[in-house]
């Protein structure tokens, strides 16, 4: 009898080559690769509770830059006569992960906190030269390696490749100001914002001119800086529960939120519309600030880089 499990991975392995992943390395690393998919989108249920779980596969870095890589303290242990499925008990794809090499040197790594935003993960298989599955507790399953983010969604994948693949055109100029900050910027939109459908825009501004008039509708925000890991949580929390944009000064900090942005008559007349309500704002803001860079994120993932009007890059387009 035909084995359905060959045919289930035969399938996967198109499926994730229509979106965009081909399957690359030896064929021992496709097929441990392909193992690990299969089981993130099939966990074991207790209790009608689907297990999470993270998998990091074939790190190819020294395991001795590591912790200061991340920023984390990272704990291991070999697996010994442990066999997988009792193995992947213990790996929560947050704290903990099964560590897996095609000569079945398999470990445990437990971090000293939870990593498993998929910022988190875009880190970790920087740092660690790794391929990452994880199942998110959330039910997200997401495959991050050097081809970027593959994310399922329930329905069908998604590929993002990586920001540094379309990053060029933003920071081609230093005029623009520091690539650096917008770098910083643009991970946070892709894998904090548009990862879990946060609607927003983020405008930066490399002068200490305040810019076009806007409305400012709520309070002068607490000075989150983009480029400091411990403050991305709080300005995603605040991210998802207001309108209008947030307006970070020349050294990435948060300097203004929730503001209504007002084109000028020019802007309207001249700049056409992009998408919906929140893209067309943003790109005509770009025309009366032609300095600033605008980050427009849809509550559907994509994210559009626009300068003075101009579209300078998109990630997927959410198809």
């Amino acid at each position: 009898m035909p084995d359905p499990a060959s045919g289930r991975l035969r399938r996967l392995a198109e499926d994730l080559e229509e979106s965009g992943l081909r399957l690359e390395g030896t064929e021992a690393f496709r097929a441990m690769l392909l193992e690990e998919v299969d089981h993130a989108l099939r966990p074991a249920v207790h209790e009608r509770r689907a297990a999470s779980s993270g998998t990091i596969l074939e790190p190819a870095s020294d395991p001795a830059t590591w912790a200061a890589g991340t920023q984390l303290d990272i704990t291991g242990a070999p697996l010994e006569q442990q066999p997988l499925p009792a193995a992947r008990r213990f790996a929560d794809g947050l704290s903990s992960w099964l560590l897996r090499r095609t000569d079945d040197r398999n470990e445990w790594l437990v971090l000293d906190r939870p990593a498993g935003s998929e910022r988190d993960l875009v880190v970790l298989t920087g740092v660690l030269e790794a391929t990452i599955v994880q199942r998110h507790p959330a039910g997200w399953v997401r495959i991050v390696g050097s081809f970027g983010v593959v994310r399922w969604d329930g329905y069908r994948w998604h590929h993002e490749p990586p920001v540094s693949s379309w990053l060029d055109a933003v920071t081609a100029c230093s005029a623009y100001g520091d690539a650096e900050v917008l770098e910083a910027m643009l991970e946070f939109a892709v894998h904090d914002l548009g990862s879990m459908g946060i609607g927003s825009l983020l405008i930066y501004r490399p002068d200490a001119d305040p810019g076009p008039p806007v409305e400012e509708l709520l309070p002068t925000p607490p000075p989150l800086r983009v480029r400091r890991p411990s403050h991305l949580a709080p300005l995603r929390h605040a991210l998802a529960q207001v309108d209008g944009a947030a307006i970070f000064d020349a050294e990435g900090v948060l300097r203004r939120l929730g503001v209504r942005l007002v084109p000028s008559l020019a802007a309207e007349e001249s700049v056409e519309a992009l998408g919906g309500t929140r893209h067309t704002s943003g790109r005509r803001y770009s025309r009366d600030d032609p300095l600033a860079t605008v980050i427009a994120v849809s509550e559907d993932g994509p994210v559009s880089v626009l300068r003075d009007g101009a579209v300078l890059g998109r990630s997927h387009d959410g198809d």
